[in-house]
């Protein structure tokens, strides 16, 4: 198994039945986890009101060497699935806005699964397939289009979750504090610890 959509929502219900407050959910991820970071795709704004396209620029364009947002999850993935020791298989949210376009033929046949204010397609998916692209791959292949960003990302033993709404300029990471400290020490991401009651940034 690579990836398959799933008509059954119940490997998501932890998710929805979730008491966080809707945003919070869908930027940081279901409370319960020891710890908690952010994957910044770009830098944190610098100054109140700046514009994501300024922050991520430098001298008006990307670095050569940048990291696609996918890229930096994958290795997420990666890290969290050998320093907390999970299972492989796992599960992805996709949003649905994307646009059914975007989606091989059999998602958008799948019942959605329902927070306020987000509606997502479930699918079950090989963690290590996820990883090595393989899956991006496949999509592509079937739909002509680049894969979208899965809005949550998290192995069938729930040991870890990332979570990557559209707005925020970085993906949420909920896991124990062994593997949120491995995400700190590597070299090729952006990660950052999130303290209680931090009031999170984002850009304009």
């Amino acid at each position: 198994m690579m990836f398959s959509p799933c008509s059954d929502l119940a490997a998501a219900q932890w998710i929805v039945a979730s008491d966080e407050r809707w945003w919070d959910l869908v930027t940081l991820g279901p409370t319960g986890f020891p710890a908690y970071a952010r994957l910044r795709f770009i830098p944190d704004p610098a100054y109140a009101g700046q514009s994501e396209r300024e922050g991520a620029c430098q001298n008006g364009a990307l670095p050569d060497d940048a990291l696609s947002e996918s890229e930096q999850v994958r290795i997420a993935v990666e890290v969290l699935l050998q320093s907390a020791n999970s299972l492989t298989e796992g599960y992805l949210l996709m949003w649905d806005g994307w646009g059914e376009d975007q989606f091989p033929t059999p998602v958008p046949r799948t019942p959605r699964v329902v927070t306020p204010g987000r509606e997502y397609y479930l699918c079950k998916v090989s963690l290590p397939d996820l990883v090595s692209g393989a899956v991006e791959d496949s999509w592509s292949a079937e739909t002509g289009h680049p894969m979208p960003s899965p809005a949550f990302i998290w192995p069938s033993d729930r040991a870890w979750c990332i979570t990557a709404d559209v707005d925020p300029h970085w993906a949420g990471i909920g896991a124990d504090h062994a593997a949120i400290d491995t995400l700190l020490t590597e070299s090729r991401l952006d990660v950052v610890q999130v303290e209680a009651n931090e009031k999170l940034p984002f850009y304009q």
